[in-house]
């Protein structure tokens, strides 16, 4: 009988908790990844000058938790763990930009149909990227996994008017990039996120 009314006192707290407790850190891991040379090899890089807004610390869903969170980037802190590439890519692409950060906004995020009737913990997210001055929306995939939510998606250099800067590294570059340095480049964010009290069942038996 003890047990029988523990459970019930246990599902009725999570009841009034909404079934779901979410809390994310105040940091945002933010990274790239560029393109050389007409076999389009990858050069990754992180923004270790991150400011990260979160909208709100607790929430009983991502849409809580992350629409309207802010982040700033400063263009100047960057990290391919190559010194020399670092200086370069800031002297010859990025100080090319207008302003010295890019700023995002979370928008609008959308989960992936139910696989078999159940949730899933994947979708896109929908950013607001102002960069070199001009802002575009742009949807990234992401993925919930062991407590990190991780998006990923591609702009266009090209879209937000980085001509001149893509010109100034492709020069700088010419004989590593082999003439050819690519206008898309694939960015990502990840954010702790940890759950608790989700899908919870409890399941009363008899005696």
């Amino acid at each position: 009988m003890k047990k029988i009314l523990l459970s019930l006192i246990t599902a009725a707290s999570f009841a009034t908790a909404g079934g779901c407790v979410l809390v994310q850190s105040n940091d945002m891991n933010v990274t790239w990844k560029a393109y050389k040379t007409l076999a389009k090899l990858g050069v990754s890089g992180q923004f270790t000058g991150v400011t990260y807004t979160p909208h709100a610390k607790e929430g009983k869903n991502f849409k809580e938790l992350l629409l309207g969170s802010k982040v700033s980037i400063d263009l100047s802190k960057i990290d391919t763990k190559n010194e020399g590439r670092d200086k370069t890519l800031v002297e010859n692409f990025f100080t090319k930009l207008s302003g010295k950060s890019i700023e995002g906004v979370i928008v609008s995020m959308k989960a992936d149909k139910k696989e078999k009737g159940k949730r899933v913990y994947h979708g896109v997210v929908d950013v607001n990227i102002t960069m070199n001055g001009k802002t575009l929306l742009i949807p990234m995939k992401y993925d919930y996994k062991k407590e990190n939510f991780k998006a990923t998606g591609t702009i266009d250099l090209f879209d937000f008017s980085a001509n001149d800067a893509l010109s100034s590294i492709n020069k700088s570059c010419f004989d590593l990039h082999k003439g050819k340095t690519w206008n898309d480049v694939t960015i990502g964010f990840s954010i702790m996120i940890k759950a608790s009290l989700c899908d919870v069942k409890i399941e009363a038996k008899k005696k």
